[in-house]
Order: C-alpha cells, then sequence, then structure tokens
C-alpha cells in the first residue's frame, strides 16, 4: 500500500493478515484480514507458508499440499487492500487427473519452499506476470524439484512454466538473490546451486558450491558448544511421508517434542536459515546459519558475464537457528527455536555476540510457591528442550527506566555514597566514588562534574564513610583519619568564598580505623585490634575553622562489622514513599530511650546487633538482639555477622540487619516493653545477667564541659532490652547490603546481594519485590532536579542510573539444568524442587530426577533411571506422615500412541522415591560458611540468582500455621544434603503417562487405556496395592480427581467422570464428553464442572448435575462454553 510498510501475517486461523506498525503506541494495528481457510493445520489447507514479492506487489501462500493463492496488492489508498486474487489449482477443479501428463504439468504434491523471482528493476511493477519458483516433492519421488509457476493476471490463469531437476542430494528450499533480476539459490542438502533464472522456460545453473567445509576454528568464547539435535515431528502420524521429511528437515512441529531424536538426521551440512544484507548498494551478501550451528556469509558479485561467489570462513558457532535477521546498523537477529535466541554484531567479517533474546516457549510444566499467602508467588517453569532446556524462576518485579549508563571504566569501586550540601536540600549535591586506592567526588546535575579538589576530599585513599555533619560540612572517613572538608564555590553555589577547600582531621593514636557513621553533629567510628568505638562531634573555632573532637570512647569485647546512624530524627508520621504498598500508616510509638539522645545501631561480630543512644550524660545501650540460628538438622549457621543494619520506623520501631551468608533478618522490641520513656517499664530487664555485654566500660566527655561521669548501663530504666527476631529471609549467597531511598525512617530499602530487591518497609514480617535490573555491586539514590528518584547502580564495571517507575512486570533468571526439564514440583519439607529430566548426554541414563535448590539452582541430588528408560510423569503423594515421589516411565523406544488412538505395544514402570535427609558428620559443610562470602566474593557464579524464602518466626510470635515448624523456635531454610531413596518399583504393561493424588490415602496411574486406583499399605511406601482399574476405548492422556470425582482424558473421546466405591472396590463411569475431542490436559473446578484444553487449540468447559435428564447408566457432560485459542 503507498505510503505503508505492512506487515504480512499467517496462522492457523486461516486468515491472511495485513497489519501496521503505530510508532506513537508501539504497537500493530490490523488494516485487513483475508480468510484463506477454516481454522486449523490440515494439510489442504491454505496458510502454511507465505513468499512475497520483492517490490511489495504480490504475495503468495500455500498449503502443505497441492495448494497454493496468488495475491497482487492495491497501491492506491483505497480501504480494498487486494486488487486481484487467484487460487491454484481452482476451487471448481474436479478430481485430480490418473495420467501421468496431468501429473506432470501441476504441482501435486508437497510444498517445501518458494519464493518469486525478481524481473528487470526498469520493468513497471504491475506491467508484467509474477513467476514464482517453489520446491516441490511429487509423491512418488525420492527428489524434488524446483517448479517456476507464471501468473498471466489479464488471462486469470496460473500455469506451470517450467522444471527442473537435477539428480544429487535432497532440494529443500529456494532463495531469491535481492537485486539480480532472476537469480536465486537452490539450497539442497550438503550443497547449494545458484540458479539462473531469468529465462523462466529454461532454468539453469551457474555456480555450485558444497556445504561440508570445515569451518576455521575461532576463539573459544564466541562459540556455544552444545550440539544440536532434531526432534520427532509427529506421534499420530497426520502427515505423509514427504510432508514429515519436510517437517523433520526445516519446521517440524514445536510441540512434538517426545518422540525420538534420531530420525530426520542427515550426515551432509544443510542451511537451516539465513537472511541478505539490509539496502546495500554493494554486492548481494547472505548470512547463512547451518544446521551445525556454524555462520557463514555468502557474497555475490555480478561484474562478468557470469556471477561471482565467495563464501567465508566460519563466523560464529552456535545453535541452529530457526530465522535470522540481518537489519540495519550490522545488528543480526538469531532466533532458536525452543531455546533463546541472540543478537550478534557485524564487524571486521566477524560475528560478534551482542546480547541474548529471552524465549520461555515451550513451557513444558510450571510450579507456583505460595509464601504463606503473601502474594510473593514464585513461578518454576521448565522451559526448552535440549541442549537449550532450562529451568527459569518466574517472580513479579518493578519495572526500571534506565537513563544513563558509562562506560566500563570503573573498575574496583568499594562504596558509592550522595551527599546534600546543607541538611534540609532536598536534592543531592554530591556523588563520592570509593576506589580501592581513590576516592573522587562528582557534582550532581545534567553533567557528573569531578570536584574532588574543591571538595577536599583526599583523593589518594580508600574511603571508608561519608556524610553530612552539619551544613556545608563534609566528613570523609578512611583508614588513617577522619577529615572535615568545607567545599568551595567552585564544587557547589553555595560553598565558601575561597580559592581551595578549608580541610581539618582527627584521627586516633597508632590506631586504624575499619568503620565509620556520619550523621547530624555526630561522627562514629570503630577500629580494631585493638576493638575501640569512638564518639565524636564538631565545633566551631571561626567563620570557616572547625574541629573534630572526642566526645567520648569504648573498648568492646567483640569487633564492629556494621555503624549505621539515622540521617533525621525521630518523627512519627505517615510514609512518604511512593512506593510503599500501605497507605495508612498509624501513629508510631518510642521504646524506651530511644528519642532522648542520639540513636543509632552496631552489628558486631558476637554476632549481634545493639540500638546505641548517646546522651549528654554518655553513651547507652537500648537494645540488643542476638543473632543464633539453627539449620533445620540442629546445626549452628554460621557465616550470620551482620553487613548491614537499618533502624526503621513506621508504625513502630524494628531493625533490618543484612548478614553476610545472604540471610536478611527483621527484629522488634518486644510489645511489653515498646513503651514511650514516660512510661518506663517497671519490670525486670529479660536481658540474663550473665550475657556478655558488648561495653565493657565507658570514659566521657560531657557534652557541655569536661566532667567524667560513669554510667551504669544494665539498671538504668531497666536497659538493655533484648530484641525479639521476628521474621528471617534468604535472599541470596553474598553479603545483603541495605540501602534506603531516602533519608526519612520509613523510607522503602533495596537490598543487594546476589540481584537487587525493593524492601516494604511499611509491610509486617519482610515483605520484597524483584527489581528488574541485573545483579549489582553497589548502589546509591541519587535525587537532582533532572532526576528526582533517580537511582544508581554499579554493574560490570559500569554507573548505571536508573528510575524505579510504577507498574509491576514479570521477572525471568533462567539456569541450565542439562538436558530437557520436563516436570517440576515443590518439595515443601525439604524447600527444594524436584525436577524431572529427560535428553541427557549421558553414558548411563538419559533421563532422571533430580532435587534442586532454587537458591543456587545447582543439582543436590538426583536418581538415575535404567538406560533406555525415560520419565513421563510424577507427582508427591501422602504415604502415612510423609510424602513420597511416585513416579510413571516408559521402558520403551518410540511414540506411545497408535494413529488411530490406542496405545502402543510398550512397557512403562512404576516408582516410589522417598525424599530424606542424608545424615553427614561435617555438618559444617552443610551450612551457609560454605556458600558465604566477603564482599570480594560478589561476582559469584550465580550471579543471576534469585533466591526463595520462607518467613520464619519465633516462638513468642504467632505461626502462620498449625502445621509450621518454626513454631519451636528460627529455623531456616539451610541448603542441606538430601537424597531420593528407592521404595520401591514394578513394570506395568505400557507407559505410564498420568499420576494423580485421590483422597487422602489413594492415588491413581494410567498405562494405555486402562488407570488404576492405588494405594500404600498400612502408609508403606514399600507396598503398594491395585485396589481397582477402570479401562477407555484409547490412551489415557490425563488424569485428575476433586474429593471424590475422578475426570479421566481420552485422547479421542474426551473427559469421562468415574466415581470409586471404597466398599466394593470398583470404579464406575457416571459421565461422558458429548463430543469426541483430543484431549491435552484437563482441571476439575469442583466436583460437576471440568475446563479441558485439546490438542485444536480450544478450552472448553464441561458440567453434570444429578438433575439432568436421562435414565442411562452413563449420561452426558452437559456442553457450557467453548474458546478457540486461534490467533
Amino acid at each position: 500500500m503507498r505510503g505503508k510498510d505492512l506487515l504480512i501475517v499467517i496462522s492457523d486461523s486461516g486468515k491472511l493478515s495485513f497489519l501496521t506498525f503505530c510508532i506513537e503506541m508501539h504497537r500493530f494495528f490490523p488494516v485487513a484480514h483475508v480468510q484463506l481457510s477454516d481454522p486449523g493445520n490440515s494439510r489442504h489447507q491454505l496458510g502454511r507458508m507465505l513468499a512475497v514479492d520483492s517490490t511489495g506487489c504480490f504475495i503468495a501462500t500455500s498449503a502443505y499440499e497441492d495448494r497454493l493463492a496468488l495475491f497482487s496488492l492495491s497501491m492506491s489508498a483505497g480501504d480494498d487492500i487486494i486488487d486481484e486474487r487467484i487460487f491454484y489449482p481452482p476451487e471448481n477443479e474436479g478430481s485430480v487427473s490418473s495420467t501421468r501428463s496431468a501429473q506432470r504439468t501441476s504441482i501435486r504434491g508437497t510444498i517445501w519452499s518458494m519464493c518469486f523471482v525478481s524481473k528487470d528493476s526498469f520493468q513497471p511493477n504491475k506491467e508484467h506476470n509474477p513467476v514464482l519458483a517453489i520446491v516441490l516433492n511429487r509423491k512418488g519421488n525420492a527428489l524434488n524439484e524446483l517448479v517456476l509457476l507464471g501468473w498471466n493476471i489479464k488471462e486469470r490463469a496460473v500455469y506451470v512454466v517450467s522444471q527442473y531437476l537435477e539428480a544429487g542430494p535432497l532440494a529443500h528450499s529456494i532463495v531469491e538473490v535481492p537485486h539480480s533480476c532472476g537469480f536465486a539459490f537452490l539450497l539442497r542438502v550438503g550443497d547449494a546451486l545458484l540458479m539462473d533464472l531469468s529465462d523462466a522456460h529454461n532454468p539453469h545453473c551457474v555456480y555450485r558450491t558444497t556445504l561440508n567445509f570445515s569451518g576455521h576454528t575461532l576463539e573459544e568464547q564466541n562459540f556455544i558448544e552444545d550440539s544440536f539435535r532434531a526432534h520427532d515431528v509427529d506421534d499420530e502420524g497426520l502427515f505423509n511421508v514427504a510432508a514429515c521429511a519436510l517437517l523433520q528437515l526445516s519446521d517440524y512441529d514445536p510441540m512434538c517434542i517426545d518422540g525420538d531424536s534420531g530420525n530426520g538426521k542427515f550426515t551432509c551440512k544443510h542451511v537451516c536459515s539465513f537472511s541478505w544484507e539490509p539496502k546495500s548498494d554493494r554486492s548481494p551478501r547472505m548470512i547463512f546459519c547451518l544446521d551445525t550451528g556454524e555462520f557463514f556469509m555468502i557474497e555475490i558479485s555480478f561484474d562478468s558475464d557470469n556471477p561471482k561467489v565467495n563464501i567465508s570462513d566460519c563466523l560464529y558457532r552456535g545453535q541452529p537457528c530457526k530465522s535470522l535477521l540481518w537489519v540495519d546498523g550490522g545488528f543480526l537477529v538469531a532466533i532458536v527455536e525452543m531455546g533463546d535466541g541472540l543478537v550478534l554484531k557485524v564487524e571486521n567479517e566477524r560475528l560478534i555476540y551482542t546480547s541474548p533474546i529471552q524465549n520461555i516457549a515451550p513451557i513444558l510444566d510450571m510450579s507456583i510457591v505460595d509464601y504463606h499467602g503473601e502474594k510473593r508467588d514464585e513461578m518454576f517453569a521448565c522451559c526448552g528442550v535440549a541442549p537449550e532446556g532450562s529451568l527459569r524462576i518466574i517472580q513479579s518485579g518493578i519495572s526500571v527506566e534506565k537513563l544513563l549508563k558509562t562506560a566500563a571504566i570503573y573498575q574496583g569501586i568499594t562504596g558509592t555514597w550522595t551527599v546534600q550540601m546543607k541538611v534540609e536540600d532536598s536534592y543531592h549535591s554530591f556523588l563520592v566514588l570509593s576506589f580501592v586506592e581513590e576516592t573522587r567526588v562528582l557534582s550532581v546535575g545534567l553533567s557528573f562534574t569531578d570536584v574532588t579538589d574543591s571538595v577536599g576530599f583526599q583523593p589518594d585513599v580508600c574511603t571508608l564513610a561519608c556524610g553530612l555533619v552539619g551544613d556545608g560540612q563534609l566528613v570523609q572517613i578512611h583508614q588513617n583519619a577522619i577529615r572535615l572538608c568545607l567545599p568551595t564555590k567552585a564544587a557547589h553555589s553555595e560553598g565558601i568564598p575561597l580559592s581551595s577547600p578549608v580541610c581539618t582531621s582527627w584521627s586516633p593514636d597508632n590506631i586504624s580505623i575499619s568503620l565509620g557513621a556520619v550523621g547530624q553533629n555526630l561522627i562514629v567510628v570503630s577500629t580494631s585490634n585493638p576493638y575501640f568505638l569512638f564518639i565524636l562531634g564538631v565545633r566551631s573555632l571561626s567563620a570557616y575553622h572547625h574541629e573534630i573532637y572526642e566526645l567520648q570512647h569504648v573498648k568492646l569485647r567483640y569487633e564492629l562489622s556494621c555503624i549505621s546512624i539515622p540521617k533525621k530524627h525521630f518523627e512519627p508520621r505517615h510514609s512518604s514513599s511512593s512506593l510503599n504498598p500501605v497507605d495508612n500508616i498509624h501513629t508510631a510509638v518510642l521504646p524506651v530511650g530511644v528519642g532522648m539522645g542520639i540513636t543509632f545501631v552496631i552489628g558486631t561480630h558476637r554476632p549481634s546487633v545493639e540500638i546505641l543512644s548517646f546522651t549528654p550524660q554518655g553513651l547507652r545501650v537500648l537494645a540488643t538482639g542476638t543473632i543464633s540460628l539453627a539449620s533445620a538438622m540442629e546445626t549452628a549457621v554460621s557465616g550470620c555477622i551482620p553487613q548491614d543494619v537499618r533502624l526503621v520506623l513506621v508504625d513502630q520501631f524494628y531493625v533490618l540487619s543484612g548478614l553476610r551468608n545472604g540471610m536478611l533478618l527483621r527484629f522488634e522490641w518486644p510489645s511489653a516493653v515498646a513503651t514511650s520513656s514516660s512510661e518506663c517499664c517497671s519490670s525486670t530487664s529479660p536481658l540474663p545477667e550473665n550475657v556478655d555485654r558488648v561495653l565493657l566500660n565507658t570514659k566521657t566527655a560531657n557534652l557541655f564541659g569536661s566532667e567524667i561521669c560513669a554510667v551504669n548501663v544494665s539498671e538504668k530504666d531497666d536497659l538493655p532490652i533484648n530484641l525479639q527476631l521476628i521474621a528471617t529471609r534468604r535472599i541470596g549467597i553474598t553479603p545483603v547490603f541495605l540501602v534506603p531511598l531516602s533519608d526519612s525512617l520509613d523510607a522503602d530499602i533495596i537490598a543487594l546481594s546476589d540481584r537487587p530487591w525493593l524492601l516494604h518497609t511499611a509491610r509486617h514480617s519482610l515483605s520484597y519485590t524483584s527489581i528488574s535490573f541485573q545483579p549489582s555491586t553497589h548502589a546509591t539514590p541519587v535525587c537532582s532536579a533532572e532526576c528526582p528518584k533517580g537511582i544508581l547502580f554499579v554493574t560490570e564495571n559500569s554507573l548505571h542510573l536508573v528510575e524505579m517507575v510504577h507498574g509491576n512486570r514479570l521477572n525471568v533468571q533462567k539456569f541450565h539444568l542439562g538436558g530437557t526439564p520436563r516436570k517440576v514440583l515443590y518439595h515443601s519439607e525439604s524447600k527444594l524442587l524436584i525436577v524431572m529430566r529427560t535428553d541427557l548426554s549421558n553414558d548411563t541414563c538419559s533421563s532422571d530426577i533430580c532435587c534442586v535448590d532454587p537458591l543456587t539452582v545447582s543439582v543436590v541430588a538426583s536418581f538415575k533411571l535404567e538406560l533406555g528408560e525415560t520419565g513421563k510423569c510424577m507427582e508427591l503423594v501422602r504415604a502415612g506422615n510423609e510424602q513420597v515421589l511416585v513416579v510413571g516411565t516408559s521402558l520403551s523406544p518410540g511414540p506411545a500412541i497408535m494413529p488411530s488412538g490406542e496405545a502402543e505395544s510398550t512397557k512403562g514402570r512404576l516408582i516410589v522415591l522417598c525424599i530424606e535427609h542424608v545424615q553427614n558428620s561435617d555438618s559444617g559443610s552443610m551450612t551457609f560458611s560454605s556458600m558465604a562470602g566477603s564482599s570480594s566474593q560478589r561476582n559469584s557464579p550465580f550471579c543471576e540468582i534469585v533466591g526463595h524464602a520462607n518467613e520464619q518466626l519465633s516462638s513468642s510470635s504467632i505461626c502462620s500455621s498449625p502445621d509450621d515448624t518454626s513454631c519451636d523456635g528460627i529455623k531456616l531454610e539451610e541448603t542441606e544434603a538430601w537424597q531420593l531413596r528407592l521404595a520401591y518399583a514394578t513394570t506395568w504393561p505400557a507407559m505410564v503417562l498420568a499420576i494423580c493424588p485421590y483422597l487422602d490415602h489413594y492415588f491413581l496411574a494410567s498405562a494405555g487405556n486402562t488407570f488404576y486406583v492405588c494405594a500404600f499399605l498400612s502408609g508403606n511406601p514399600q507396598r503398594v496395592r491395585r485396589f481397582a482399574l477402570a479401562r477407555t476405548r484409547f490412551m489415557i492422556m490425563s488424569l485428575t480427581a476433586h474429593s471424590t470425582r475422578i475426570a479421566v482424558g481420552d485422547c479421542r473421546d474426551g473427559i469421562l467422570f468415574y466415581s470409586y466405591h471404597e466398599e466394593t472396590k470398583k470404579l464406575d463411569q457416571t459421565y461422558c464428553d458429548p463430543s469426541q475431542r483430543l484431549v491435552a490436559d484437563c482441571v476439575l473446578t469442583d466436583v460437576d464442572t471440568a475446563v479441558v484444553s485439546d490438542r485444536k487449540g480450544s478450552v472448553a468447559v464441561l458440567s453434570c448435575s444429578d438433575r439432568l435428564e436421562g435414565s442411562e447408566a452413563v449420561k452426558s457432560l452437559a456442553f457450557s462454553r467453548l474458546w478457540s485459542l486461534w490467533l
């Protein structure tokens, strides 16, 4: 259509659709639809293949066999986009002639490929009759031939112009050479022919090249070395031999993945995808991908009478690609069927990997885990097939708008901070970047400018902490000293009017500083070896001269691991966070001692968290929370040192702590003592007298004088309070850093571990959402006039300025497990995923059942099936007081179903596995200590890992359910040793394709067209007994149950309802499907209603009722509603 670029789409809806793209709305809109055939995938229905003329004037679409249609497009701006159309053979044509001559002048056979043949570019587009080249397999012929069809538009006739058949390899595709006036590549298995089709009556080959070249070796990092295996197309024999060969070679059914992998493989290489260079003024160039995953470039020059063809060395090696698209800018989009695609860059006659294209299809199975009803579900999905099979973790997340990215020049960053110039400033003025041996200060604005010299920070040291101690007074803490700086006007408009900044320093005597924090009018630092805590203040000596002086120092029994000073005073108010999910925040009550001085929080190597308050009378310990965690096997959890700690005030005070082992903790004041200081609790302190104090002695210099005073921290106001550990979460395996989004005490917090999370502070317990951004080592909020809600992430040595936006999205992480993951279940007791894998490249087995830790996505246990045995289904079933895994397998290769729908003569096994703890004397190896790490381990091999964690409650908290094992104390879902133990196995007379729990102590299992009601005698998983059986006419594809109702999915007869009578141990069929249906799956919403999906793309709702009329023994289900899922 003149003035519009159109996208032409065909689908199994039977429609030819014309779409246009709206740039403003970022979506496609339909322009016109042409109904070609009825919905479906019949061999004779149009809509299987599409070809478009290079001028955009003509379209051709074909069926699998025998039929095609040609369309000419209107160049006017009218409503009718189709100018002329013709069907070949004509729809009113009689039966096919049986004579040989009639067959040779028709296109009776399987159409493998087609393209238009370009004409002389000087000839007007609409004044010539188009020529269509097709690759055709005639019935009974071993080779495919090239047929040229002509469309005489004036006579409204399609006729065979010529045919070309050459002995040799099997031809499978015909590809037009752009801007060549009649040249095309005939691609065959093992070679490619350059055909001259300019004279349609005399097609001939002008150049021949082999495809069995040995690709030159490239660097290993450019290759993906997994081999590719084709898969069988159709277990039910729906296509004839020629169509099956076509599908096996180039376009096999993507949903049929259960066939043998041996069929359809060729010993010679063949082209599986290709793309021409767009809008090139040079000779035509094409990049093609072979079935081995090798990429090559071919260039054709027409300088002489005979065209010249040059083929490059191997440019890249990866997975075989379904399709390629060469776009402007030199980028190549490669789509891999049943796996992730990739974007490659054409540079210097090479292909360079740029980024992946995520593809989760096909999803073979999924399991949704609900964490105590917090609406923070995670979905674990089995996606793709070998060698691209993977386990995907799908979560709801928060969208991120990427604003700025720097080059990867920031190696060795150890810390990032943003600082205001004045306490009440709304925007940040400076961004401080600390490196291993360097510190840089950048101004915050439209451009980040280096102002280190104008601010006064010492540039040749690693900054441990920094902040604003007062208006215009910036503090830098490094290993040797504390530096107070007054920036100049060159750094900030409100700086001092001097040529250089004014700086003063303070340092402890012969001791190195290990930690520090800066608050309003207060600086807190700690040292190591010996352990001291210093409280420092700042006082003015003259207009531009200040000094840092010591207020108090205390000797510590334990080394400190982190310090946090709230930047604002405690003023209970409504939440100010725009991303906070809770709207109504009640007025908070200050705990005992909080608010009477400057309060801050420390983490210790005890390990513990301590809340301290500094008043004119000295330092006081207000509350302490001891970190003592045990795993489910009663082993102590190591690595529990606090990495970061924050004090939060929403409707109450609580403390968040991120540990070095990837844990996140929440402490709260006991409700009995969480009162204001005017209502001090008169009861005795809950802290045992024999518990070691962090503070051994104090020596204070009063804020108002030099009087020495001593404070009894254990008797005054019944302090310190013993904090209660309310909730624990495991969000990663690397240290957890906490980054508030603002200075407010109720601000939401970014938790950085293996990946970034957003903690919702106004939620009770611990609630967090995945942020749609890559794993980062550091983060800091950046608030400026241009970007008031910015966040700066440090990732892969680059700075990323982003902004979280409203609206949720799904975050998906991919993990290769090997083979094809077929089924996935979540085992709540072990907190493990149970995954069934097939297509393993293993000498001893091709299928197994494995236990996967969802945090590290590593296989912690595996049960290998027998050689040649393939897992088909599995379910968790109750056996007495434990859950066991019941597995159904196939012992026979090949399809399970005959084309008639009956079961093939095969064998299978029913296996029962117990999921058990492994007793290991080296319990420490099963704790977090083996996975925890310091900040230097942040580049872990599990950088994309998203942890799942259940809330754990202390013994004084309300349990989420009576069965919650955490009611007896804090237990962690720690990675421990588990095993799959074989309890029972027996051979059945057919493949076991479906298993389903039934009532409390039964389970259902099908083999062929028979299903059984089974149970464990006396709850013993080693004793399985079959109580009843029933047979259907055809193969059973699904089993499901709701209460006493059993729904059986027959592959042809549809859904059948059964009832089981325990007294007589008999199964009775009560309802049948009103129509034949190729059942794919079924769900019972209640005892009377079934939702059924079939293999034709429809979803139906069937219901039954005892009020339905009819005296027959088996009644028909009532049809309620039908949806057809045609595109």
